[in-house]
């Protein structure tokens, strides 16, 4: 795959909607399929590596790692390790991320009124 041009009207035009656009900005941080379903579960509280691994089973282990990389990234979660054997790490909300709780609850709910449509309508 080839790699787009720090400089490239592409990326020019991505800055300016990124600017300009509050919903682009937003799908910038948390779009995609796992980050959503991420951030959903440490809404709980702060979690180990492997808790947020088995309570998303769908996902490969690449695919969580990326994504919580781009989080901490993004500065929607603080990563902590500790230096002992085996090595314990956690990942906690930062205050950004604990503001997205009204928008990850309003899709929650979104969700279960349009599965309810949906199934209404196939009946």
């Amino acid at each position: 795959m080839t790699q787009i041009k720090v400089a490239s009207t592409y990326n020019a035009n991505r800055e300016i909607v990124l600017q300009e656009c509050p919903v682009t900005y937003v799908m910038s941080k948390i779009g995609g399929h796992w980050k959503p379903i991420i951030l959903y579960h440490l809404l709980e509280g702060s979690k180990r590596y492997s808790e947020i691994r088995k309570a998303m089973p769908h996902i490969t282990e690449k695919m969580l790692i990326q994504h919580l990389k781009q989080l901490e990234a993004d500065g929607l979660l603080i990563r902590t390790a500790q230096a002992v054997v085996p090595p314990v790490v956690t990942y906690t909300l930062t205050e950004a991320g604990q503001e997205l709780k009204g928008v990850i609850h309003a899709m929650a709910e979104w969700a279960g009124k349009d599965k309810e449509r949906c199934q209404a309508k196939s009946r």
